[in-house]
């Protein structure tokens, strides 16, 4: 039986940047490797522990480049799971890159409350009105 580093570089095409996975993707577009024995294995990692090492356990294999078919060591980074997700373009990433609300606040003294983040000055002029006016009703 072939060894996997035998396996997989061949199912590397290297472009003067990325060096793209051609094998079987999943479908969330991340390059995959089939394991014999054993369920299939995301390509980047199989090419981080080959080029350089062992994944220490609570740390993620970051794509720099943000290309998930990129299995060039040099185009990662090994990374905690919040810094991996913050990197990203989710919505947890963008929400986290706003700096203002969507009335123009600035959102650097924003507080979290049951895991989401909400602008001091609205919360504040919310009240405002709740005790001045007698509802809490915002204007849009």
């Amino acid at each position: 039986m072939l060894a996997l580093a035998d396996r997989f570089w061949p199912k590397v095409n290297k472009t003067d940047s990325c060096w793209l996975w051609t094998g079987s993707k999943t479908c969330s577009g991340y390059g995959q490797i089939a394991m014999r024995p054993g369920p299939p294995r995301l390509a980047h990692r199989v090419a981080w522990e080959i080029s350089v090492g062992q994944i220490p356990d609570g740390l993620q294999v970051d794509h720099l480049c943000r290309n998930r078919l990129c299995v060039n060591p040099a185009h990662m980074e090994l990374v905690g799971s919040r810094t991996n997700t913050l990197r990203g373009v989710g919505p947890t990433a963008i929400n986290a890159r706003k700096q203002v609300c969507k009335r123009g606040h600035s959102l650097a003294d924003a507080y979290l409350s049951g895991g989401s983040r909400y602008c001091r000055t609205c919360a504040l002029e919310k009240q405002r009105l709740l005790r001045t006016e007698g509802h809490g009703v915002m204007p849009c």
